[in-house]
């Protein structure tokens, strides 16, 4: 079933299959791409990322990658009802063919590549899910290593990296990014509510940057009445 979900202007189309979660808002809230921006959205599912970014002060230019096609119609449609056509691009790739990528997106000319990538390794997990849901949510088409790799072909020496991850996979987030010459710059790591594990680690990398990590301010979604946070309100704002 499709439906449409309204961020303030903003219309994002939605089915069954290709739908967001807080995730997503979280990330592009966290990445906060300049007016001055190009920027590349991996794995962007309905196009949430560029969707979001448009309802405050753009960035120029936004190529959206998705594999599937369905999601890809998605955004193609989102991109027209909504006035976005000069902005966003909606683009049908396979981030592991860095060839075929680079002959849609730019390669090495983005300031921003911002990814929220599949969490769970292949044959993980337990729940029932489509097959365009599994691909979407587990290392099936594309596993960590290789959406660094690509990230790292179409980022500007200097550019940055977004991405959100589960904290158990720091350690494999951070090896990957330091491979491919992304250094690690800024955590934040977001709680339901306090006295919990965090279920996101929000990660910020510079291509070519110099070591220092700074872990900021945890971001806690619910207060002690299970109320959303000032914090979490002005991410939906």
């Amino acid at each position: 079933m499709e439906e449409k979900f309204s961020l303030g202007k903003i219309t994002i189309n939605v089915n069954d299959d290709h739908r967001f979660g807080t995730d997503a808002f979280l990330l592009a809230d966290f990445a906060s791409p300049l007016p001055s921006h190009t920027v590349c959205d991996l794995c962007s599912g309905c196009g949430v990322i560029p969707l979001y970014f448009c309802k405050r002060k753009p960035p120029k230019k936004i190529y959206a990658v998705e594999l599937q096609s369905g999601a890809v119609e998605l955004i193609r449609r989102s991109v027209e009802e909504n006035g976005l056509t000069d902005r966003i691009i909606p683009v049908q790739a396979d981030l592991c063919d860095k060839e075929a990528l680079t002959q849609l997106v730019p390669r090495e000319k983005m300031d921003m590549v911002t990814v929220n990538p599949p969490y769970y390794r292949e044959n993980s997990g337990k729940e029932r899910l489509s097959e365009a849901q599994r691909l979407a949510r587990h290392e099936i088409a594309c596993n960590l290593e290789q959406v660094i790799e690509a990230a790292d072909v179409l980022l500007k020496y200097g550019g940055v990296l977004k991405m959100c991850h589960l904290p158990e996979r720091l350690a494999e987030v951070f090896f990957a990014m330091q491979t491919h010459k992304i250094e690690p710059k800024r955590l934040t790591l977001v709680y339901n509510k306090e006295g919990e594990k965090p279920w996101l680690a929000l990660i910020e990398g510079k291509k070519g940057g110099k070591s220092g990590l700074a872990v900021e301010k945890p971001l806690v979604m619910r207060d002690g009445n299970g109320e959303y946070t000032e914090e979490l309100l002005a991410v939906y704002s």
